[in-house]
């Protein structure tokens, strides 16, 4: 949620950076003016009645011990009507602020200025190209072929037990997942991460604070009689222990991951583009979450993009990292990074991790502050990453590295597997 006081001192600025996310500010912003403005008119009236009231409350003690009873109780009186005032004044205030809110939340975060323009994934902007994209013969097969001739995964299996987006893995595939969280939670300790295994279910008040409520809610599972949602991303509860935390900013920056499941309603999803494990109701995944002050969130950011390159070139996977258009954002997001790795037998780009830098949105959200010496709390600002999520790293890894021996396995990945082809 973007601060009051830099919407209030700041609008037009607000106005502009939202147009590169496509959303018109002006009508939201004019409301939320007026709305604090209205706020503020009453605050400062409360605020005066209440220092009438305090006046006053010395003034009648020292009437009654100078025994002029009845200009106390007159006095007195006055104050009555004053608490009446004042109990309908803080309702008001609490009124408002509660409208004030439910404007401010609609708002998305406002874009870095490198972010660029564009309105669908066509318009990011391609950064970084590495690797080399390899040759596969004519009879190369698409990961969910793969899959079957090898009976490592069974979408159907998945379906009987479940619904369509919830694949079985079965022997080998079931290991290839287990090496692979191994693998990014390994290294992600040896950066420096501290690995946390988080609650798979979230409430409201955690999925407020990261963003993915209200603007995510249909796209989460909902447990309806506990209220509870299933997390879309481990960034979610991750992040959510430190809301409502004032740290020292000694114990900064913070690192943190953690493999859960993730679960995403994906409503509406149909076609090639979601076959196999291109896009999966359930599915596995490494993240990697950062709390750092201001001054070090985009250091912290690139720092983050390379670790995740490296993560890709130590499973030689051909990647290209692009910086995402403003109309291809996430609701909380000021710059985002995506991750694609190249699919060969499907001849394609499939993502693979996002790498966002929320600033204060978040924390905002959250209210999660920091404190340097003797200055004044400050809001923290949040970063998170994929490290990595696998089910398109299953597919690419296994379309890229089938041969006619079978699919082999990644140097990096054998002490973990404990074989070296799938066949």
């Amino acid at each position: 949620m973007l601060e009051l006081s830099y919407i209030r001192r700041n609008p037009e600025e607000v106005i502009t950076r939202l147009a590169t996310k496509n959303f018109d500010a002006k009508s939201i912003i004019d409301e939320i003016l007026a709305i604090d403005e209205k706020r503020r008119s009453t605050q400062t009236t409360l605020d005066g009645i209440l220092a009438q009231l305090n006046k006053a409350s010395k003034e009648i003690g020292d009437l009654y011990k100078l025994g002029k009873k009845a200009e106390a109780d007159e006095l007195k009186a006055t104050t009555g009507k004053w608490k009446e005032d004042i109990t309908t004044l803080e309702a008001e205030a609490k009124k408002i602020d509660a409208e004030l809110q439910a404007k401010a939340v609609l708002m998305p975060n406002t874009p870095h200025a490198s972010v660029p323009k564009g309105k669908t994934p066509e318009d990011n902007e391609v950064v970084h190209t590495e690797g080399a994209i390899p040759e596969l013969g004519e009879k190369a097969l698409p990961h969910w072929e793969l899959t079957k001739k090898y009976d490592i995964i069974d979408f159907e299996l998945g379906v009987k037990i479940t619904g369509a987006g919830f694949p079985v893995y079965k022997g080998k595939g079931a290991r290839l997942q287990r090496a692979l969280i191994n693998f990014f939670l390994d290294k992600a300790l040896e950066a420096g991460y501290i690995e946390i295994e988080p609650p798979i279910l979230i409430n409201e008040d955690t999925g407020f604070g990261t963003g993915q409520l209200p603007d995510k809610e249909g796209q989460m599972y909902f447990v309806g009689e506990d209220k509870l949602y299933l997390i879309p991303t481990a960034e979610v509860p991750i992040t959510n222990i430190y809301r409502d935390m004032l740290l020292d900013a000694s114990i900064l920056p913070i690192k943190n991951c953690g493999y859960t499941p993730c679960f995403r309603r994906e409503a509406g999803s149909y076609g090639k583009d979601v076959r196999g494990l291109n896009r999966l109701h359930q599915f596995d995944k490494v993240e990697i979450v950062q709390i750092r002050m201001p001054d070090e969130s985009y250091k912290a950011l690139e720092e983050m993009r390379e670790y995740v390159g490296g993560l890709l070139k130590s499973l030689n996977l051909p990647f290209r990292i692009l910086r995402l258009c403003g109309g291809d954002m996430s609701f909380a997001s000021a710059l985002t990074y995506d991750f694609e790795v190249f699919s060969a037998a499907q001849k394609r780009w499939l993502e693979v991790s996002s790498v966002s830098n929320f600033e204060t949105f978040q924390s905002n959200r959250m209210k999660l502050r920091y404190k340097k010496d003797k200055d004044k709390p400050a809001l923290a600002h949040t970063l998170n990453g994929s490290a990595l999520a696998l089910p398109r790293i299953v597919a690419a890894l296994l379309e890229n590295n089938q041969t006619e021996n079978g699919v082999k396995i990644p140097e990096v990945l054998v002490p973990y597997t404990k074989f070296e082809y799938i066949s």
